[in-house]
């Protein structure tokens, strides 16, 4: 089965990603005592915040021509995959780091699973954002997608760094 996806749906989509990578950097820096690191973590969180207010604005100005789906879908089984996929692709909680397991092992460690988790659903969204960039309409904002792929780069810089700041101890 294929399923067509108008912009409101990318959109929709958008919102969830940023929604679960605030949620996952907020659990994760509950997980660690060092003020740096749950520092570099909150901040995180704040921005995938205000991402998801981005790609909300976007949603929000779309016309009623954008919002028209482009197939019959009286079930709504295209909302359901698009939720399915940005719930089993990006900042999902099964795929998270383990925290509770992690409990009790020194920071360092704990940080190092979650950087690398982070990391890769970071490169995640930035290919998620990239095929967005097809869809929304320039009069949208399609170069505010260009920001957050931008900025989306840059956490991998800085999770990248600050990986191997603790790997070098």
């Amino acid at each position: 089965m294929s399923y067509d996806f108008n912009a409101d749906n990318i959109l929709e989509m958008a919102e969830l990603i940023e929604r679960n990578g605030a949620k996952f950097y907020r659990t994760s820096a509950d997980s660690v005592q060092d003020p740096p690191s749950k520092e570099l973590l909150k901040g995180l969180a704040a921005m995938e915040d205000q991402h998801e207010k981005t790609f909300a604005s976007m949603r929000a100005a779309l016309t009623e021509k954008e919002k028209e789906s482009t197939t019959f879908d009286p079930e709504n089984e295209s909302i359901r995959y698009l939720k399915a996929l940005a719930d089993s692709r990006v900042f999902v909680e099964r795929q998270i780091p383990e925290l509770s397991a992690l409990r009790g092992k020194p920071d360092k460690e704990i940080m190092e699973e979650i950087l690398k988790f982070a990391i890769g659903a970071e490169k995640e969204s930035i290919i998620f954002y990239l095929g967005m960039k097809d869809i929304v309409p320039e009069s949208l904002g399609k170069d505010k997608l260009d920001d957050i792929i931008k900025e989306e780069m840059s956490h991998i810089r800085m999770l990248s760094n600050r990986l191997v700041s603790i790997k070098r101890g």
